[in-house]
């Protein structure tokens, strides 16, 4: 165990033995992206979206057993999240959205579903649809949230603002539908006080999951030009990690941690270099947790942690 709510430690418990995430992607593409807010993405998104570690195959059952092969030679794994990661995927036509969710939720080897979408791609009928799945099945939403910081949502080009995301949050909290939010750290001009800001406003949501990140730039993405033509501060190593620290400290205690970093494909990262090192960072961040005398999370309060949700 961990001296935090760790996606490992939370999920064995949950479904009773280890559970890891098959990336899928659902051919579902973007309103940020097909000209219906824009046609150029988010400023640090690849022209794949999320998707750069995805198998080639469209069908989605090809797709799932391809990522259980390729897991096997990582993890022992029995459990498995239909992780839907790239690109928006609560939009677009919706009997399209709906009967790809009923099959996959329908899956005996199947034990969860994780949407990756956002906030201004979720209205009524979508929630509706959440709902239903979840009466079978635990379903939750991936979030970007980013920053609260609205110049930093306008520079990143997220396409809606800090008030559209908190309306969809407050629909989701009332239909007691999880959702984990991402946060990055490090994005362009942003100073300590937005990472606090940011971090504070997501941990007053109490919400099931959180992922961290810090910035990374990725060849020939729009912040790779943006960084060419102005370049800004980047964190380094040790700042990230002691911001991620800091968080996790002063975190829920009902919140998963999924992410602690972010893992860019090494082909194509700009930078920073330090980011390349996954491995180096978790360990940092699990050896001054034990520095700071901060204890593992016992077993009895994990029980009550996932009972909580399940009772969600």
């Amino acid at each position: 165990m961990r001296r935090f709510l760790s996606f490992n430690d939370f999920f064995k418990m949950y479904f009773g033995g280890k559970t890891v995430k098959l990336s899928l992607d659902g051919g579902f593409t973007c309103p940020n992206r097909d000209g219906l807010i824009s046609n150029k993405g988010c400023i640090f998104c690849t022209d794949s979206g999320s998707g750069d570690f995805l198998s080639n195959a469209k069908d989605i059952d090809l797709q799932i057993e391809w990522q259980k092969e390729f897991l096997k030679r990582k993890w022992n794994a029995h459990k498995y999240i239909a992780y839907f990661q790239n690109f928006t995927n609560t939009y677009g036509d919706y009997n399209y959205i709906e009967n790809i969710y009923k099959e996959i939720i329908n899956r005996d080897d199947i034990s969860a579903i994780s949407i990756a979408t956002r906030c201004d791609c979720i209205d009524d009928k979508i929630i509706d649809l959440l709902k239903r799945l979840n009466e079978k099945k635990l379903v939750f939403l991936e979030l970007g949230l980013q920053s609260t910081n609205e110049k930093t949502i306008s520079l990143i080009n997220r396409g809606y603002s800090h008030k559209k995301f908190h309306e969809v949050i407050k629909k989701l909290d009332k239909n007691h539908i999880k959702y984990l939010i991402h946060v990055v750290y490090g994005l362009p001009h942003e100073t300590h006080k937005d990472y606090k800001n940011t971090f504070d406003y997501v941990n007053s949501l109490e919400p099931f999951g959180v992922k961290f990140h810090n910035l990374y730039i990725i060849n020939n993405t729009p912040i790779h030009k943006i960084y060419l033509e102005n370049p800004f501060k980047i964190l380094e190593k040790d700042e990230y990690i002691n911001l991620v620290l800091n968080s996790i400290i002063n975190l829920n205690e009902k919140t998963v941690i999924h992410r602690l970093t972010g893992d860019p494909d090494r082909n194509k990262l700009f930078l920073p270099d330090w980011s390349r090192d996954k491995l180096s960072i978790i360990s940092t961040i699990d050896k001054k947790l034990k520095e700071k005398n901060i204890p593992i999370l016992s077993e009895e309060k994990l029980k009550s942690i996932v009972n909580y949700w399940k009772k969600y």
